[in-house]
């Protein structure tokens, strides 16, 4: 299985572009607020409850798509501290032992635009960061740098392109479908 693992800062349009690259190449999208939306509705974010249960839902989720038969996943991620520091590297030596591959790319775009995509309308659909000033003194604070992910084959800046087309671009230079 192919498991592209779409990372960057809370705004940058993860969600949408796996959407969209979804479309085009029928993986599945496993968003990571699937995951943090269901955990809120009984725990404390950053309550070690969370923490626990959402890790292991991620991975189990992942080891299990790859285990069911499952072509690929499209799993989108904010690094932030409460994230276990060695996250990436548990959920690598997973995917290994059920022989798939994962694909990093990180996303970025201009603080501008962030500000904007943090207002939008879109991000009401689950408990996602809508403050801009909240996350830029989290991020000033280094919250946002844990954990370390690692080197990626593309970074892409999402302001300078529409959604269709980093999608495109992902998949001719990471999936080759």
């Amino acid at each position: 299985m192919q498991l592209i693992f779409l990372y960057g800062f809370p705004g940058v349009g993860k969600l949408t572009v796996a959407r969209e690259l979804a479309k085009s190449i029928g993986f599945r999208v496993f968003h990571n607020h699937l995951t943090v939306d269901l955990l809120l509705s009984v725990f404390e974010f950053g309550s070690p409850s969370f923490i626990r249960l959402r890790d292991e839902i991620w991975i189990t989720t992942m080891i299990e798509a790859a285990k069911s038969g499952s072509k690929g996943l499209i799993f989108t991620f904010a690094p932030e501290d409460t994230v276990p520091v060695d996250f990436i590297e548990r959920l690598q030596n997973q995917m290994k032992k059920v022989d798939s591959k994962i694909l990093f790319v990180k996303f970025q775009c201009s603080e501008f635009d962030l500000k904007q995509r943090m207002i939008d309308p879109s991000r009401n659909d689950f408990h996602k960061l809508k403050n801009f000033e909240f996350f830029e003194k989290q991020r000033r604070l280094g919250n946002y740098n844990s954990p370390a992910c690692p080197g990626s084959a593309v970074i892409i800046d999402t302001s300078k392109m529409a959604p269709s087309q980093v999608a495109e671009k992902i998949r001719e230079e990471l999936v080759g479908l």
